[in-house]
Formats: structure tokens, C-alpha cells, sequence
């Protein structure tokens, strides 16, 4: 090969190679602007996938953009229940809690009761989140500072804890205006119309994720990961290029 020859192949491969930096200088500067619709994406696949259907598929694209109830959550890893914090660490969302907590309808009302034989209201609650994997306290006033606070039931989401003002009970929101929970003495776990309203709660808890912030925290992963292999993709061919150029180099 020429000198000319080898001049003309190293001015081509530079060439190439600013063309690929401009190229991946223009994909980060869109990142933010691209990352909400490739988020939307994944989330309607992932509802559609799972059969939350499109309203859901939407709240979780709203909450991966940092909207509606994730935006008020600080995830922890953790499988106790704490203050302030949405516990991850067992993987159960809300709706897992609520179909946890129907496996115990009919159980009758016993007051410190845990079991299949009979429960009291928080005894309920503890027992279905133990049945998840996620660790909470016994009585209703310390179950109620666990978790994150749901501003309004306009906001809650199923498997919410409502705690009426006293903090003399507690149900589990299933959403539709129904709520789960163990009555009083004489009476068994049982499904009714959510009776309180805005001005008889005390506060409503999320313990886990709700099933649209799983949703939504999925899909963002897997467009980080989507983003993660084009990146890796583009800095493969910067290196070929690179290589490309060395050789040429050793030739003259």
C-alpha cells in the first residue's frame, strides 16, 4: 500500500469516527426527550402482557415519568415495612395483597386472633403482609406510620391501608369503593362498600408498590437496558474504526 493510499485510508476512518460521535452526542442530548415514549412502550406491552389493560398501561407510563403516586414514594429494598418508605424487597404489589387478604374471608372475628381460626383487624393486616414476605407491626397505630402516606382516596390504590381517625381500626382498600377486613365480634373477614370518607381517615398507607408502580418501574428498566445496548453497540464500532486505523497505521 502507498503512503497516498494509507493518508487517504486514515482521513476516511477519522472521518467515520466523528461521524459516530456526533451521532451518539445526539442520542444523549435526545435521552430525556425519548426516554417517556420508549417508557410508554414498554409499559403498554407490560399491561397488555399481564392484562391491566390500557388505563393502567398509562398511570405506570405517568408514574415512570415521576406523575401521580410514585412521585410521593421513597423505594426501599427492605422486606419490613417501614416509615416512609415503599418496601421492594418481596416483589409483592398491591394487588398481591389483596389477593392474599381474600384468601382469609369467612375467618371470624377474634380479638388478638392471627389465624385461620380467628382475627382481629390488625391481625389480618400483619398476617396477609407476613404471607408476602413483608414484615409489619401488630396494632393499628403503628401500622398506620408505616409506609408512605396516600394523600386522598382519589389516590388509593388496592392492597392501601385505610385507618379511620382514632386509628381504632383498619381495612384494606381493594379499589372500586370496596374495602377488606375483619369486622368486630360476631362478624367474619368480609368484602363491603368503603364507608369513610375523606373527612373520617386518619391516613392511608401504601406498604408495597401498587401493581401500575411495578408496572411502570419495569418498564423503565427495561428501556435503560434498550439504551444500555445501542451505547454499547455504537462504542463496538468507535473500536473497529480505531482498529481499523492502528492497522493501517503498521502497514505504512
Amino acid at each position: 500500500m502507498s503512503i497516498d493510499a494509507v493518508l487517504s485510508r486514515i482521513s476516511e476512518i477519522r472521518s467515520q469516527i466523528d461521524t459516530l460521535q456526533g451521532r451518539s452526542t445526539a442520542s444523549t442530548a435526545a435521552g430525556p426527550a425519548t426516554s417517556s415514549p420508549s417508557s410508554a412502550a414498554f409499559a403498554d406491552a407490560l399491561a397488555t402482557a399481564t392484562g391491566t389493560g390500557a388505563s393502567s398501561a398509562t398511570a405506570a407510563t405517568a408514574a415512570a415519568a415521576g406523575a401521580g403516586p410514585s412521585a410521593f414514594a421513597t423505594p426501599a429494598t427492605s422486606v419490613d415495612a417501614g416509615r416512609g418508605t415503599i418496601a421492594t424487597g418481596s416483589g409483592a404489589t398491591g394487588d398481591d395483597v389483596v389477593a392474599a387478604a381474600k384468601k382469609y374471608l369467612g375467618v371470624p372475628y377474634v380479638f388478638g386472633g392471627e389465624t385461620r381460626a380467628g382475627m382481629d383487624c390488625s391481625g389480618l393486616v400483619q398476617t396477609v403482609f407476613k404471607d408476602l414476605g413483608v414484615t409489619m407491626p401488630r396494632v393499628v397505630p403503628d401500622q398506620a406510620d408505616m409506609g408512605v402516606a396516600v394523600p386522598s382516596l382519589a389516590q388509593a390504590q388496592p392492597g392501601d391501608l385505610i385507618i379511620p381517625k382514632g386509628e381504632g381500626h383498619i381495612v384494606i382498600y381493594l379499589g372500586d369503593g370496596k374495602v377488606l377486613h375483619a369486622p368486630r365480634p360476631g362478624k367474619d373477614v368480609r368484602i363491603v362498600d368503603n364507608w369513610y370518607s375523606e373527612g373520617d381517615i386518619a391516613t392511608i398507607r401504601r406498604i408495597v408498590p401498587s401493581a401500575q408502580e411495578a408496572a411502570a418501574t419495569a418498564a423503565t428498566k427495561v428501556a435503560s437496558t434498550v439504551g444500555a445496548a445501542g451505547a454499547t453497540s455504537t462504542t463496538d464500532l468507535q473500536t473497529a474504526a480505531l482498529k481499523s486505523l492502528l492497522a493501517a497505521g503498521s502497514a505504512a
